[in-house]
């Protein structure tokens, strides 16, 4: 065979090798794209799922009327949000030790109109849950609300901090904080009440309550509790803000000033917009002789 016949033939072959490996390289492009694309529909799906799901806690077995909730007869299903029943429990903690009101039977959703707030228990050590500790504030009538908070209900404890702001020039100020300290805290009694329930103390009557700041006694774990007796010890003032009992979500929250205050009333578009620099002006390169110049392009 002629040798320019011969060279022609390996450059058709090379050719033919260089435009595999291209089609290959392009074909693994297209399929990671695919894959991508099917893998962010998937996510997508995957969060719209568990939008539209909640879970709950369901009954292992029957539980009959007048019976202590025991969390290890509970277990945790998830279910379409259509089918959750209204005031339906999904945090065990928030139920334990708490007296049912009506039967549950086995599979059913376990829902707060079947349960007391009562907690079984003969005193205030007894209905404090292994691993917290009770401890009690004193607060006014307006941070109590009034005395219409009940032991068995669950709050977010917050702390006005007077906080030290150095100024400019050396001087510094005292700068009121509102801290938010823990969330979705027990309430094991108000005063002597520790809920009502026969053999748990007793509800105290209105008329009956002393003049007097109201004594609210928390459970805490070990550091909160010394957390709390520090800043009460200051002098700082304690506030309690109270919880839906269907609401067990602690959420991310921040320190208010009077700076934090402002950005938050403020919205960020009420702000005056900045012009937007100008659009560069176009030139073009003339040339007279030897010197190259610019020149604007009139609009």
């Amino acid at each position: 065979m002629p040798l320019p016949q011969l060279k022609k033939q390996h450059m058709i072959l090379i050719g033919g090798i260089v435009l595999l490996v291209v089609a290959l390289m392009a074909l693994n492009a297209y399929v990671q794209q695919q894959r991508m694309t099917t893998e962010e529909v998937l996510k997508k799906k995957y969060k719209e799922a568990q939008a539209n799901q909640t879970p709950v806690l369901v009954a292992k077995k029957d539980i009959a009327r007048g019976q202590a909730i025991n969390p290890d007869d509970l277990t945790a299903e998830v279910i379409p949000n259509k089918f959750v029943q209204p005031q339906a429990v999904t945090s065990v903690t928030r139920i334990a030790g708490m007296i049912t009101t009506a039967s549950i039977a086995k599979g059913e959703q376990v829902t707060l109109s079947k349960l007391s707030q009562q907690r079984a228990g003969g005193d205030l050590a007894a209905v404090t849950p292994s691993g917290k500790r009770a401890l009690t504030i004193a607060l006014d009538d307006v941070a109590a609300f009034d005395g219409m908070i009940k032991a068995g209900n669950y709050v977010d404890v917050i702390a006005i901090i007077p906080v030290p702001v150095q100024l400019a020039g050396g001087k510094s100020t005292i700068q009121m904080t509102t801290v938010p300290m823990f969330q979705n805290i027990l309430v094991l009694a108000v005063g002597q009440d520790i809920g009502g329930y026969e053999g748990t103390g007793r509800t105290i009557k209105k008329e009956e309550k002393a003049k007097g700041p109201t004594l609210v006694t928390l459970a805490l774990g070990p550091q909160e509790a010394n957390i709390v007796t520090f800043v009460l010890e200051q002098g700082s003032k304690i506030r309690l803000v109270l919880r839906s009992p269907t609401d067990a979500k602690v959420e991310p929250t921040q320190l208010v000033t009077w700076d934090s205050l402002f950005q938050y009333i403020i919205p960020r578009e009420s702000k005056p917009k900045e012009e937007p620099p100008p659009p560069p002006q176009q030139t073009v390169e003339v040339y007279r002789g030897t010197t190259k110049e610019q020149v604007p392009i009139p609009k």
